[in-house]
């Protein structure tokens, strides 16, 4: 692999911590290191950091939040 490729690795652990999670990763980057960007799309995905998947967390985390303030709105009754 390439030694400014395992140099990024190493100051993003996060990414570091993906391409061990996926060794297939190690091979393609060991063959083509242009494909950097496309480890870091791959790896948004995978720990939920992308734009829909964000909003969807946050709607789920609304939906509970509604729900229990409605439970405790019950509980007063």
């Amino acid at each position: 692999m390439d030694n400014d490729i395992i140099a990024y690795l190493k100051k993003n652990p996060e990414l570091a911590e993906f391409v061990r999670y996926h060794p297939i990763w190690y091979r393609y980057l060991t063959r083509d290191p242009s494909r950097l960007e496309e480890l870091k799309k791959e790896a948004k995905k995978f720990y939920g950091k992308t734009f829909p998947q964000k909003i969807n967390t946050f709607s789920n985390q609304l939906q509970m939040v509604r729900m229990f303030a409605e439970m405790a709105k019950s509980m007063k009754d």
